[in-house]
């Protein structure tokens, strides 16, 4: 194994939850966090692609010499603790209870390469009354909003051939390319490829079901079939989240949910947004994350 893979593996076995608190062993370096150790042929860029492509693209925290002054517990300012002034660079990756951060600091013999795991505080834990689901899935994985973009969702609907829940536009918008939790990933119109794109993939997905008359989704339809099956995400284990398109008005709309395996349709009837919130926060949903974190995050795959 090499020192990159050692370095992730490090890294996984420190952000995985159960792992204990964090000590680190660097004198003089407050709790909270481990430094990891690493040679000077290490190159940074390498370092950063490698998380990266674990787990999503990252937060810039500091860069050109001073700390972001924006930054805060819940956007990874912890990474930054162990060095303050000293930083020169650091990018974040939040992951269930931790933060994950790679970067350069200034030392008495120049600037090297530094890489940590620290702590992570529960977005959950201050977060005010809930005024929407969109607004509570937004707390409870301390999303920055401020990287929101704007879809036209005008030309989408065109396209796509139908009007589309309005929570669920909010989340794209808010949230974009990604997955909730690591497992949950949204479609989104624009996305990379068209698998994750949500006009392209329903597109082909009508299409193929046309076809192929293969009975995959009995006893439903699929979209663009009147009252057909319309998805919205997946999961890395293959589950397939749907809308069922059937009422007018698609702020109406159920959500069917199809396991990897024969006969296996959950419903849900709620928002999408309040689906997310559920599966983030109650262990009694049949898609539940919270069973297994007891911290949420977003893994946006957005390019920067």
């Amino acid at each position: 194994m090499d020192e990159q893979e050692e370095l992730l593996s490090a890294v996984h076995h420190l952000a995985w939850p159960g792992t204990g608190d964090l000590q680190c062993d660097e004198p003089g370096h407050p709790a909270g966090h481990v430094c990891l150790p690493l040679s000077d042929e290490n190159d940074l860029a390498a370092l950063q692609e490698a998380l990266g492509g674990r787990y999503g693209q990252p937060r810039n925290l500091a860069s050109g010499g001073y700390a972001d002054p924006t930054a805060s517990a819940r956007t990874g300012l912890p990474l930054l603790a162990p060095f303050g002034d000293r930083i020169v660079e650091m990018r974040a990756w939040a992951h269930a209870g931790r933060w994950i951060g790679c970067g350069t600091a200034r030392f008495d013999d120049g600037v090297r390469l530094v890489a940590l795991v620290a702590e992570r505080e529960d977005p959950a834990a201050d977060m005010a009354e809930m005024t929407s689901w969109v607004d509570g899935v937004v707390a409870v994985t301390g999303w920055d909003t401020t990287r929101a973009r704007t879809i036209d969702w005008a030309s989408v609907e065109t396209r796509i051939g139908t009007a589309l829940p309005g929570d669920y536009k909010q989340l794209a918008e808010l949230f974009g390319h990604g997955a909730f939790d690591g497992y949950l990933q949204l479609r989104i119109p624009g996305a990379p490829s068209k698998s994750d794109d949500l006009v392209l993939h329903a597109q082909w997905l009508g299409e193929w079901a046309r076809t192929h008359h293969s009975g995959l989704w009995e006893p439903y339809e699929v979209y663009p079939v009147p009252g057909g099956l319309l998805e919205w995400a997946s999961s890395e284990q293959a589950d397939q989240f749907y809308w069922l398109t059937g009422d007018p008005d698609p702020d109406r709309w159920p959500i069917l949910v199809k396991e990897d395996i024969p006969d296996s349709w959950r419903r849900f009837d709620g928002t999408t947004a309040e689906f997310v919130h559920r599966m983030l926060t109650d262990r009694q949903h049949p898609f539940s994350t919270a069973r297994y974190f007891d911290t949420h995050w977003f893994e946006s795959y957005e390019t920067p």
